[in-house]
């Protein structure tokens, strides 16, 4: 068909029509790649994923803080060097990553792994390391995340001394909130999340009344403090299409799964545990 400007017009006042973002275009703002042409966020001062936002502040952590941290008596042991038996890939079959020594490493294309079991409010610490040498620039320099039912993300990417957009550098609540300061470590050099995760909640009308909140400890320093969510993020699942604004999605279980993101890389992830909050339970 014969493509005019009407026609063009036509189909981008669908597109609009029916909520269908148009690509957004990679641009170049301090030597940082994102996007500018994507919506504001929430609070009207940023576009999602825009390179002109304020940097974090560099933060030198400890050189030790939850590493080789021994689980609670209360933990669910996800994996400790001894096979991926709680994992399982996203079609519900066995897990296939790679494993050596202590750690599971990325196995690029072949998806993400996620948790056979479910908690609604919970503690995860998860301890992973990106390559080295290093490779790629910004998103593309050993990029992974912590997915939460496949529809929150903590970024797990490297950036130490390598500047990405700051809501998706690493231990950002990815497309939301950047940390509160960059306090990555070196390639190769092993890294802690101690997450805390509370589920959101809705009525029995459907409506939501309680949002998800994270807070978020990357090797020792706090660099989420008690974050409420805006909703899902972007990209990791049709219902907010990649660039677009954050919004909920319709009701779920308190019960989530954990999943650990395919990407290039590749990464690695050991000494991961999970409790429950109990949150609520004590009079």
């Amino acid at each position: 068909m014969k493509t005019t400007n009407k026609t063009i017009f036509a189909t981008l006042l669908v597109a609009a029509l029916a909520g269908v973002r148009t690509p957004a275009a990679e641009v170049v703002t301090n030597g940082v790649t994102g996007y500018q042409d994507t919506p504001m966020q929430r609070d009207g001062r940023w576009h999602v994923h825009d390179p002109a936002r304020p940097q974090p502040a560099i933060v030198t952590p400890g050189a030790t803080f939850s590493q080789g941290a021994p689980p609670p008596s209360d933990a669910v042991v996800l994996f400790d060097g001894h096979g991926l038996a709680k994992w399982q890939n996203d079609q519900g079959g066995d897990a296939a990553w790679p494993t050596q020594d202590d750690y599971v490493e990325t196995k690029s294309h072949s998806g993400g792994i996620r948790t056979r079991g479910k908690w609604a409010d919970f503690q995860l610490h998860v301890e992973w390391s990106t390559p080295n040498p290093p490779t790629g620039t910004g998103q593309g320099r050993g990029n992974s995340g912590i997915l939460i039912n496949n529809m929150y993300e903590v970024q797990v990417l490297d950036s130490y001394a390598s500047k990405t957009y700051p809501d998706g550098q690493a231990a950002a609540i990815y497309g939301q909130s950047p940390p509160l300061v960059n306090a990555s470590k070196p390639p190769g050099e092993w890294q802690t999340y101690d997450i805390l995760f509370e589920s959101p909640r809705w009525n029995d009308q459907g409506e939501l009344i309680k949002k998800a909140i994270m807070t978020v400890l990357h090797n020792g320093v706090v660099v989420q403090n008690h974050y409420e969510l805006v909703g899902g993020t972007d990209g990791i699942n049709p219902l907010v299409p990649y660039c677009s604004l954050s919004k909920y999605p319709p009701q779920h279980a308190p019960e989530v799964f954990v999943e650990l993101q395919d990407h290039p890389g590749p990464d690695r992830f050991r000494n991961l545990w999970i409790r429950p909050l109990h949150l609520g339970e004590n009079p």
